[in-house]
């Protein structure tokens, strides 16, 4: 393919944040409507709708614990750009599917191949690190974050308008937007993994799952970290898993005013992506700034779950936003802990973890929600769990520095 570059720079980086923004639009143009579609599906049956979402995101989930490994180890041998853009193209078909499909079993299939064809997002963070320098990475992977932040801004408020039309609207609207990503990335996205960095072959014993988080334990830093990105990610799972329905139950939101809600949800977290995560790790670094987030996102959760109207809700998003502190400064340290021909690995071994969350996650939030609405309680108790889970991230993060400071002591 053409368009080989190896040079790091400020274009390189324009070139994957650009790709990540459109990505992260077409994710989030489907998200107020996919859990209605299946409300529709399900006759307006909520307590039904919810259980079903759970099994969604497992299955979504799944795929990405088998598949991220995988394609990580690729990007390592083959280089990052041909991994992007085969993701885009599978992306944008599959959303053609769940545009078409007839049936709840047609648009879970779609859910199957999307979650194969996601690995644009870990592929992204190891082409950060191919082209940043150690110390300037949490500030690239913040970023990054802003890329996410700003396709939340513009998806949901896009797909919440597109979906008071039709439901499957969005699905095309999505469709379109990942295949011009991938014409787009064709024709100007520089490759960032030179041929002399690359693994010699795939190296199949951190490819698959099983070895990818074998690789994850090889040392107790990298180990521990694990943990806390896990955590963190199970946590996180609350927010696509119920968003919609929680919000829809409880406060009787309709989809514009969802989409309006998760857009600004994404123009809070590109400002702390985008404008905190570089100050913060310059000031007091990479471990100070993950555990200042954990510890907003704790206080964040705990109010989501005790919100008695929406307006309290949308006054907890700053809390939450700041939480996004954590992931740089998290993908960050990781990068540390891997060689220049393992970034792919550690970041498809990291993109399993959260394959592993997301398949326990959906499941126990949407049934707890299921639940509750179905034993005529107040909901709440799902974010209650996702700041416990917050709380203990925090404390493996502690244990990170120590093990860091072991370390150095032993040296």
């Amino acid at each position: 393919m053409a368009m080989q570059n190896y040079k790091p720079g400020k274009a390189a980086f324009l070139f994957i944040f650009i790709t990540v923004a459109l990505d992260m639009i077409a994710l989030g143009v489907m998200i107020p409507v996919l859990p209605k579609l299946i409300v529709s599906f399900e006759g307006g049956d909520y307590g039904s709708a919810s259980r079903i979402v759970g099994y969604f995101g497992i299955a979504w989930a799944f795929m990405q614990f088998i598949f991220q490994p995988v394609l990580g180890s690729l990007s390592d041998r083959f280089g990052r750009r041909p991994v992007v853009l085969l993701s885009n193209i599978g992306l944008g078909l599959d959303y053609v599917v769940m545009a078409l499909a007839p049936t709840l079993g047609w648009l879970f299939l779609g859910r199957l191949i999307s979650g194969a064809a996601s690995a644009s997002f870990s592929t992204a963070s190891a082409y950060i690190a191919d082209i940043t320098p150690a110390d300037k990475r949490a500030a690239r992977f913040g970023m990054l974050g802003g890329a996410f932040g700003l396709g939340f801004v513009l998806g949901p408020a896009i797909g919440g308008y597109l979906g008071q039309i039709d439901l499957r609207l969005p699905f095309w609207a999505a469709a379109g937007l990942s295949l011009i990503n991938a014409c787009y990335g064709f024709f100007v996205l520089p490759e960032s993994l030179a041929p002399e960095n690359r693994t010699k072959r795939v190296v199949w014993k951190t490819a698959h799952v099983i070895g990818s988080l074998r690789f994850l334990g090889r040392e107790p830093a990298l180990a521990l970290l694990s943990a806390a990105i896990f955590l963190s990610y199970l946590a996180h799972d609350s927010l696509p898993s119920i968003f919609v329905l929680y919000t829809s139950f409880r406060y009787h939101w309709d989809a514009r005013t969802t989409g309006e809600v998760l857009a600004l949800v994404g123009l809070a977290q590109t400002i702390v992506a985008a404008g905190l995560v570089r100050q913060s790790v310059k000031k007091f670094g990479e471990l100070p700034t993950a555990m200042f987030g954990l510890a907003c996102g704790v206080a964040g959760f705990i109010a989501y779950a005790l919100a008695p109207t929406g307006t309290v809700f949308i006054a907890a998003l700053p809390l939450v936003a700041l939480w996004g502190l954590a992931g740089p400064a998290f993908q960050a340290l990781a990068t540390r802990l891997a060689g220049v021909s393992e970034q792919g690995t550690v970041q498809g071994a990291i993109a399993s973890l959260r394959g592993i969350s997301g398949m326990i996650g959906p499941i126990a939030y949407t049934q707890i929600l299921s639940w509750e609405i179905a034993g005529g309680r107040n909901p709440g108790g799902s974010y209650g769990l996702a700041a416990l889970l917050l709380a203990l991230s925090l404390v493996f993060t502690l244990a990170v520095g120590r093990a860091n400071i072991a370390a150095r002591d032993a040296a």
